[in-house]
């Protein structure tokens, strides 16, 4: 039977949102949320925190995951990306006689994740040929009509060439959710998780929002507290 582990990573040095990780968002501390829908999801053998911080360890023992180690000091910093930081989890299980075959990477930011998008992501991976299911969702906006500033301060039109293209005849795009991806641990694959390898699971845009910022924080706040009072 196949195996599969959540990988929850979550460093203690968040400098824009001080302690982010386990600030409390309604009550309870942001991580607790990505923690408790990974087990309610029952898909894991393993739901497993990486950290270098004690206080995020324990909190993270407290709602039921596991904290096998302390991660090192080398891949805690503001350039060690979240790759190098999975990799060193499933080694430290290889290490240990224990393997995996699938591996979730759930960010520690994701108080609006649900379970059911979780289990779809796992599902449509399994009964595919690809390597990689994510959360994603469709961008707002058409991304042929956004413009950027140019070095002057004015405007430049990414594809000036739909300056006069109704929205509705532009092909839809869609972004990265940032909440959680799957991968198969034995198939290899030389693309990018944006790339043909990869199953998008496409999430409803209120239910996503990244928390880089006190105002993204706000905002995450507003929506989650709209979502429970449609759930009464």
């Amino acid at each position: 039977m196949a195996k599969s582990v959540a990988i929850i990573p979550a460093r203690g040095g968040s400098k824009r949102i001080p302690k982010k990780n386990i600030k409390s968002f309604y009550g309870k501390p942001l991580i607790a949320y990505s923690i408790e829908v990974a087990l309610a999801s029952k898909l894991f053998d393993k739901v497993v925190v990486t950290t270098d911080d004690e206080a995020i360890a324990t909190i993270a023992k407290e709602y039921g995951a596991e904290v096998p180690f302390l991660r090192p000091k080398e891949l805690s910093d503001d350039f060690t990306g979240t790759e190098d930081v999975i990799n060193h989890t499933l080694e430290y299980f290889q290490q240990n006689n224990e393997m995996f075959d699938y591996a979730c990477t759930i960010y520690a930011t994701a108080p609006l994740l649900q379970k059911q998008y979780l289990i779809e992501g796992y599902e449509k991976l399994k009964h595919s040929t690809a390597t990689n299911a994510f959360s994603s969702t469709s961008m707002p906006f058409p991304i042929q009509r956004t413009f950027k500033l140019n070095s002057k301060g004015r405007c430049e039109m990414f594809s000036p060439e739909h300056y006069l293209t109704r929205s509705q005849d532009l092909e839809e795009a869609y972004q990265d959710a940032g909440q959680f991806y799957w991968k198969k641990l034995h198939t290899e694959s030389k693309e990018i998780m944006f790339g043909k390898d990869s199953i998008p699971i496409i999430l409803p845009r209120y239910l996503v929002q990244d928390i880089d910022t006190l105002e993204d924080w706000q905002r995450a706040e507003v929506m989650y507290e709209v979502i429970k009072r449609l759930e009464k």
